[in-house]
């Protein structure tokens, strides 16, 4: 193998996919001597362009790929590297017999070849084995006569003229061969295009199939224009309703008004249950607009009813529907009705416990002020005779201040120099301020902001009902 820090580039492509005829090797010996320089000569076609990295190397023969060579040369450029005619070319390889036995390479019974290799490791052209081995007794010059001569040089000829036609028809054979890899490369190309067309060919049947769907779907969107149609031919027979409906409310609307203040959630509710029938029902969201709208739709409807006679049947039923909502919207006002009389009822409850409530707070007060009379005096104030208070019991959700009221009066002998909330139990000395003791007590307290009816924070769920019941009057 060749000495060179330069390796020539190699590949493991198949001997399948190479082509040897763009390098043609031409006198190839059947022998060479080992030892003796061997000369390669080979012509350059037309069909390959020479690169800088292309070699010459010695293969054993049965090589499989380009990485098994024994030694190379580097193959020298041409002076036309582009030109279109064949050019020749040789390679020495010199000292092959110090080579061979260095590597155990050349064999009597061993053949090599010439192989050219392109700068990307593919195989351009291979000449006709031949043997590394010395000279036999078999090899002695015969001397003939000059008529041998003649027939010999004619053969020769003949063997050349033979020659040159299988060369060509080689030539014509590795053309047609490459023809033949284009047509294959085509066909493989067909092949793929025809995949291709047949998936494209299944996307266009899924597409049909989608198609079909949306042929389906467009003749229920047909189906569903029509009932668009009856829709609105039901929409102008809701109109005419519509005008029966505007005359019954115009008995209603005055009942409505009185409840109006009274109900106004349900009011909400009742706009809510109006904005669902907005889609069959776009006139009627404009009844409370002014009143020149409602004597224009007034006009429109009045002229529709007169092209809408031939509908009678079909507008009586709906209308029987219509009068049958309208019945269960009144007896919907019924219960409403009755739910307000219900709310009004325990509105006047709560204010019977709110007047209760308020007495009770009232003499809570008187107490609470008259307790911290007594506590501002010395023990001369002690005789005095305590305010009376109303019993807990009395109270519908009893008297906060009772059980404080009991232990100040209890302990007032002994407590001369402090103050106690009667709500939390904490302790005041004696000269704190009236009004922050007050504040204090009333930090315990809700107040109402209507009536200023007081609460404690304890019963926030009375406190709630009561602001509630304000809002319904």
């Amino acid at each position: 193998m060749d000495e060179t820090s330069d390796e020539p580039p190699t590949s493991a492509v198949l001997l399948d996919n190479c082509h040897f005829s763009q390098v043609i090797f031409n006198n190839v010996e059947k022998f060479y001597v080992p030892g003796g320089d061997v000369i390669c000569y080979y012509t350059l076609t037309h069909n390959i362009v020479p690169r800088g990295k292309d070699w010459v190397g010695i293969f054993r023969v049965g090589w499989k790929t380009t990485r098994e060579y024994y030694t190379f040369m580097w193959a020298p450029l041409p002076s036309d590297v582009h030109g279109d005619t064949a050019v020749q070319q040789q390679i020495q390889f010199k000292g092959l017999l110090c080579l061979s036995e260095a590597y155990y390479l050349p064999k009597d019974d061993e053949y090599y070849q010439f192989c050219y290799i392109d700068q990307d490791g593919m195989v351009r052209g291979a000449s006709v084995p031949f043997q590394f081995r010395a000279e036999t007794e078999d090899d002695i010059l015969v001397v003939t006569t000059q008529g041998e001569v003649e027939e010999i040089e004619l053969q020769n000829k003949n063997l050349l003229k033979e020659n040159e036609e299988l060369q060509a028809t080689c030539a014509s054979l590795q053309k047609q061969n490459t023809e033949l890899q284009e047509e294959l490369k085509k066909t493989q190309k067909l092949q793929n295009g025809l995949e291709s067309l047949r998936s494209s060919t299944e996307k266009l049947e899924l597409e049909l199939n989608s198609l079909k769907k949306e042929n389906k779907h467009l003749k229920e969107l047909d189906e569903f224009k029509e009932q668009i149609q009856n829709v609105t031919s039901e929409k102008v027979n809701l109109e005419t309703r519509l005008k029966t409906a505007l005359d019954h409310m115009d008995q209603l609307q005055s009942q409505v008004l009185n409840y109006e203040k009274d109900m106004d959630n349900l009011v909400r509710m009742d706009h809510d249950k109006t904005e669902q029938l907005e889609s069959l029902k776009e006139e009627n969201r404009q009844l409370r607009m002014t009143v020149t709208q409602q004597k224009e739709q007034k006009k429109e409807l009045e002229h529709r009813l007169e092209n809408l006679k031939g509908t009678e049947a079909n507008l009586s039923l709906r209308l029987q529907n219509e009068q049958q909502q309208n019945r269960d919207l009144m007896k919907e006002l019924e219960e409403q009705r009755h739910l307000f009389q219900m709310l009004q009822a325990k509105k006047n409850e709560s204010d019977e416990e709110k007047q209760k409530l308020r007495e009770e707070n009232d003499t809570l007060l008187r107490h609470l002020s008259q307790t911290r009379d007594v506590s501002s005096f010395s023990a001369a104030s002690q005789a005095q005779a305590p305010v009376s208070a109303p019993e807990g019991g009395c109270l519908v959700f009893g008297n906060p201040y009772y059980a404080a009221e009991a232990n100040l009066e209890s302990k007032a002998a002994r407590t001369d120099s402090i103050r106690k909330c009667p709500m939390c139990d904490d302790i005041f000395p004696e000269d704190i301020e009236a009004s922050d003791y007050e504040a204090h007590v009333h930090s315990h307290l809700l107040e109402c902001p209507l009536c200023n009816e007081t609460f404690e924070k304890s019963n926030q769920q009375v406190f709630d009902d009561h602001i509630f019941c304000h809002d319904l009057e």
